[in-house]
């Protein structure tokens, strides 16, 4: 029963919380503090404390940790559940009707217009990401990680996890 009133307490925020994790502070305060009592107001400004400290939203910090202090690990993992599952069913849906119009002229000609958008995002991360390694570790290791990552993925067709993978190792065995 503890798994259900956990996977509410965050599910209802989520679905009600338009605005994303701050807009449902106080939708998951009402649950966890008033609803269930799991916490005092206190608990629940330090946890939010906590949360507003670490990367990452804030709801599924909270989720997992308001979910485990509750139900363990389990409690953690329906916690944070609970908070993506409702931007996850309206992606789902939101696919499946995209998906089920896909010939039409209206969305063949919508995705015309936003390829261009998204290859200049994609050009401009790519320039940023250039940019910070250049400053962080120099040319010449840039354009080595750069050279050996285009061979491991182009030419061996290594899985792009593994690459990243290894130039995380490579990071932090030689510029760390």
């Amino acid at each position: 029963m503890i798994y259900w009133k956990i996977f509410l307490a965050f599910f209802i925020p989520g679905i009600v919380g338009y605005g994303g994790g701050p807009a449902s502070i106080p939708l998951v305060e009402n649950e966890v503090v008033d609803r269930y009592e799991w916490l005092s107001i206190q608990e629940f400004s330090e946890v939010l404390a906590l949360g507003n400290a670490l990367p990452g939203p804030i709801a599924t910090k909270m989720a997992g940790y308001i979910g485990f202090h509750q139900g363990g690990v389990i409690g953690a993992i329906v916690g944070v559940f609970a908070t993506v599952a409702p931007s996850l069913i309206l992606m789902i849906v939101l696919l499946s009707i995209l998906y089920k119009f896909k010939d039409s002229p209206k969305v063949k000609r919508m995705t015309l217009l936003i390829r261009p958008t998204i290859a200049v995002l994609l050009g401009v991360m790519a320039y940023q990401f250039f940019q910070t390694s250049y400053e962080g570790a120099g040319w010449l290791q840039t354009a080595f990680l750069v050279g050996v990552s285009l061979l491991l993925l182009e030419k061996w067709k290594v899985h792009p996890a593994f690459v990243i993978i290894g130039a995380l190792g490579y990071g932090a065995m030689f510029l760390g």
